[in-house]
């Protein structure tokens, strides 16, 4: 029986006033690939950023692998042990940029791993061309295009071996030309990996393509989860069908 990688019980995230997340209850198995959509402002970042405790909870547990981390309740330790369950990768990269492709890439298994330089230089050689940049290993970020500052994003991501790989829309900074490369390299991911992956996206068809399940966030909550099938093509609720309606693919 597949086991759950991911259990999120009661979850709201709160900045100031504003209520971002309400209630979110979720469990997501192991090797699952979700694709989380919905309009814009409906929290689905802030949910992803709040798994890694990037945005802190204001109520809630949340569990990732076998750390759980409750809001009302945690140490630094273990908000330092959820991180290492999980690795981003960013809409707008975050790459280092005094640090070549290389160093980016074995930045984390470094300082935050602890693996040995030596080690660190093969792993992230090994990632950068499953990624297809092994020829720009040490070109600076500076004079990489977007798609490719995104590639040796991904690569850092797998580089540290997480439980779970978590994707903040990848491709909205990108200009339409350079999406394709980054959409594939996530496909090829996905064909190839057995990692659990929870994927922000606005590309519907590509998540209809990769996803195994999808999640429609609205105004804070999960408001439709199911097959792709289910979700994209008999969508039952009447926000649902509103979005894929202004969302055509």
């Amino acid at each position: 029986m597949t086991k759950n990688v991911i259990e999120i019980e009661n979850l709201s995230k709160n900045f100031g006033d504003q209520k971002v997340l309400e209630d979110i209850n979720l469990t997501i198995k192991d090797n699952e690939i979700v694709a989380i959509i919905g309009p814009s402002g409906t929290g689905k970042s802030t949910f992803l950023r709040t798994l890694n405790h990037l945005n802190e909870p204001t109520t809630g547990k949340i569990t990732v692998g076998d750390v759980t981390v409750d809001a009302a309740s945690y140490t630094k330790k273990q908000v330092q042990q959820l991180r290492m369950q999980s690795s981003m990768v960013f809409q707008n990269y975050n790459l280092f940029k005094n640090m070549t492709a290389l160093e980016n890439v074995m930045e984390s298994l470094v300082t935050v791993r602890n693996v040995n330089k030596k080690e660190a230089r093969e792993i992230a050689l090994e990632q950068l061309e499953r990624v297809g940049l092994l020829d720009k290993k040490d070109a600076y970020p500076s004079r990489l295009s977007g798609g490719q500052q995104q590639r040796v994003g991904i690569a850092r991501a797998l580089a540290v071996d997480p439980k779970v790989l978590l994707f903040d829309e990848p491709t909205s900074a990108l200009d339409p030309m350079l999406v394709s490369e980054v959409l594939q390299t996530i496909k090829k991911l996905v064909e190839t990996d057995h990692t659990t992956m929870l994927l922000v996206t606005h590309e519907i068809s590509f998540a209809r393509d990769v996803a195994s399940r999808v999640i429609f966030m609205n105004e804070g909550r999960i408001a439709a989860d199911g097959t792709p099938d289910e979700i994209l093509s008999n969508p039952t609720d009447k926000n649902l069908q509103q979005f894929l309606n202004i969302n055509q693919y």
